[in-house]
């Protein structure tokens, strides 16, 4: 560029949450994608969730604001869409069409697959990279959000998914040739990312945020040659905006000095997750400095924030604060959360009292003279909790899977859910009125009751061999769990985005895990009371409990986890005597919850291992035990999930286009396995043959005694009509499968 960027603000945050406070995007999707609204109605709700958050955000007094951080949908789709990585059979009548097929699907295609945001609980669409692929950058998104920003009178810099991230995180698609990976095509996608800079650049942006999550992971030479060749050609552009490359989630290890080395003129790192090491290379850098948490609800310590602020100071050019990530990650506004208890709260700080602590810090920093020495924190020593002796293993699987099989007496490819059925208005309608106090709770369970009745009749109807009961008791197979056990605190207004409209109200873990009383087992037994087939019993497993909630701090997360197991094995253990014969205890974050190096994974997978053993041990050989996992990679886990040593595990391939089933691990699987068959993220219902022909992909992975028939996920999000048309066609196409001889 022909002159160096003006100075970077002294505080801004790497992204702000998008669903609208009272999720208002929510709304709008599903009125849209129901047909209720149009494309135009659509877009004005996410102006004005724009402008209320850039304005919000101005009145907290942030110095940089951050726009295109906004997304209908997902922001690694967007950045598909930006580059014009746009499959043919996804092209639709109108731009809306176009990008909401690749994220759910039509009728005769399926979705893009979809996985896990690194160690988090949000979901990110995965794009296609071939060699052929041609990329046509259309920077209208961001250029347009600039120009909305600049009419209210605000100035912003927009923020972009980093060309390696972007890579590495994207799919080759199949039928190219033998090796390669999208990173191959690393220099096309940078001259796309040249025209975008040189097209903000032309519209006067001071500075472009480049997101490069992926750095703070192992990353091979290779790899780290791309960071070398990426920044080091975008940084030589003589038409662009200053660059800031923001890593979070961890450390930038080996691409710190990469990083730096290369012209770009700003680099955040994450000081919350990741460390201090190599930050000597950042000399003559601007450094935005994540000493706020983006992904906790604890309120920041200013004396040990403003430590690692000084002492960054006095080894970088600038130092900018911020936030470890995006605020995409935690609620709005604590300050909307009237019920939780007063001392609780004052902890707590949501989306905005961190942008305050933000600018507070800023303050604090700038009133500090160069020279003085680093504040040195006081070391507070994490709790240990006393973890209970361990408790008696099960026997061995063979002694297991005779027991269960003369008591259950299954088919062989038998047929089942993986807990949840739709959850109506009519069953939300009634949950709210309970909670406002218009409706009592013996009106609301026999509320509950009649919606159990009829899921438990329409899968006795539609052919199912293992029924569930719907969960039309339940919220969120999390929070319904943090409601029934002492340490836990639920929010009012705490929404979370999960993936597209799908949001969550993560629970805050602040104190120690116990059972009062049962939780499931009543529901459990009126479902099985009426019908012949087995019930599953559902439970949520302790990893995922604590992975999808805010956790305490100053106890070890391995005690977290093992308090809560211990309260899932006592759950296990009255479901069995009140007579259920197979309990799910579900783990799909199991993967989620791994850090990111190597270094740290064989040990968090050995105590994950151990507390899922741990809340299942109360079983009897008799009880079948089953486990769940969906959308996060899991291949890379194949080994744990095996050790987990549930009875059987189902787990998502449908999605995924069942390339689960490719990997050598499958076929040394010990238990039963059921791989998804039907793509429950997606409106459209898969048809007979397609089944069919997942089913025998499946048996030519697996021996069929070990093969199980079920959806990748929960039916929780789906419409009655849907899942009965998509369970109508799986129970034909197994039935098809038995009676042709391929599940002999």
């Amino acid at each position: 560029m022909n002159t160096a960027p003006p100075p970077f603000p002294t505080s801004t945050v790497l992204g702000y949450p998008r669903i609208g406070p009272r999720r208002e995007l929510k709304r709008a999707l599903e009125s849209y994608w129901d047909g209720r609204s149009t494309g135009e109605e659509l877009r004005r709700t996410g102006a004005l969730l724009r402008e209320q958050a850039w304005r919000r955000l101005g009145e907290l007094g942030l110095g940089a604001l951050p726009s295109n951080t906004f997304s209908y949908y997902d922001q690694v789709l967007d950045t598909a869409v930006l580059l014009g990585v746009v499959p043919d059979r996804y092209r639709g009548p109108s731009a809306e069409d176009t990008y909401f097929a690749m994220a759910r699907g039509t009728e005769g295609v399926a979705p893009l697959r979809m996985t896990k945001w690194f160690d988090t609980n949000y979901h990110y669409i995965v794009p296609r990279i071939g060699a052929d692929t041609v990329f046509r950058p259309d920077a209208g998104k961001p250029l347009s959000e600039v120009r909305e920003a600049r009419a209210l009178g605000l100035r912003t810099r927009p923020v972009l998914l980093g060309p390696v991230t972007f890579l590495l995180l994207s799919q080759a698609a199949p039928g190219g040739p033998a090796g390669f990976v999208p990173l191959d095509r690393l220099a096309d996608v940078v001259a796309a990312y040249e025209r975008v800079l040189a097209l903000l650049a032309a519209e006067g942006v001071d500075w472009v945020q480049l997101d490069e999550p992926a750095l703070v992971a192992d990353r091979t030479r290779t790899e780290l040659d791309a960071v070398q060749a990426a920044y080091q050609r975008l940084g030589s552009l003589e038409q662009r905006p200053g660059l800031f490359v923001a890593s979070y989630f961890g450390d930038l290890g080996d691409a710190l000095p990469i990083l730096a080395s290369t012209p770009v003129e700003a680099i955040g790192v994450d000081l919350v997750h990741g460390g201090a090491s190599a930050l000597d290379a950042l000399a003559g850098k601007t450094v935005v400095a994540g000493v706020v948490s983006g992904r906790e609800v604890w309120r920041t310590d200013p004396r040990r924030a403003l430590a690692a602020l000084l002492d960054l100071r006095a080894r970088a050019a600038q130092v900018v604060v911020s936030t470890s990530c995006s605020l995409l990650h935690v609620p709005y506004d604590v300050n909307l959360e009237t019920g939780l208890d007063p001392e609780l709260r004052r902890r707590l700080s949501f989306a905005d009292q961190k942008v305050a602590e933000v600018v507070e810090l800023a303050g604090l920093l700038a009133r500090t003279p160069r020279g003085d020495a680093p504040l040195t924190p006081v070391p507070v020593p994490a709790a240990r909790a006393e973890a209970p002796p361990e408790p008696k293993g099960r026997s061995p699987y063979a002694v297991r899977a005779a027991a269960q099989a003369g008591r259950l007496r299954l088919p062989v490819l038998p047929i089942t859910t993986i807990g949840s059925f739709p959850q109506t208005a009519e069953l939300r309608a009634a949950r709210a009125a309970l909670a406002a106090g218009e409706m009592d709770q013996p009106g609301y369970e026999g509320r509950v009751r009649a919606e159990i009745e009829r899921v438990i009749v329409l899968q006795e109807r539609l052919g199912l061999d293992v029924l569930v009961h719907g969960e039309p008791e339940r919220n969120d197979m999390v929070q319904y769990f943090a409601e029934h056990l002492e340490g836990f605190a639920v929010t009012r207004h705490g929404w979370v985005q999960s993936y597209g409209s799908r949001c969550t109200r993560p629970p805050i873990l602040h104190g120690d895990v116990r059972r009062p009383e049962p939780i499931t087992v009543r529901f459990a037994g009126y479902a099985q009371s009426l019908t012949a087939k087995p019930v599953k019993g559902m439970l949520t497993g302790p990893v995922t409990i604590v992975a999808w909630s805010f956790v305490r701090d100053d106890v070890p997360l391995r005690d977290v986890v093992f308090q809560v197991a211990d309260a899932v094995r006592e759950e296990v253990r009255d479901l069995e005597a009140a007579g259920i014969s197979i309990i799910q205890v579900d783990e799909p974050a199991l993967r989620e919850l791994m850090p990111l190096r190597r270094v740290s994974q064989g040990s968090y997978l050995e105590w994950a291992v151990q507390a899922y053993r741990r809340a299942t041990s109360g079983a009897g050989d008799r009880t079948q035990i089953h486990t769940h996992l969906c959308y996060s990679d899991a291949e890379q886990i194949l080994a744990a999930v095996d050790a987990l040593d549930a009875d059987v595990t189902s787990i998502e391939s449908a999605r995924s286009h069942a390339r689960i089933l490719g990997e050598p691990a499958v076929a040394g699987f010990g238990r039963g396995l059921g791989p998804g068959v039907y793509d429950i993220h997606s409106p459209r219902v898969p048809g007979v043959g397609e089944v069919e022909k997942s089913l025998r992909a499946a048996l030519e992975a697996l021996p069929a005694a070990q093969v199980w028939v079920n959806p990748d996920c929960g039916l929780k999000t789906r419409t009655y009509a849907e899942v009965e048309a998509a369970l109508v066609n799986i129970v034909a196409a197994t039935r098809r499968v038995r009676e042709t001889g391929g599940a002999q």
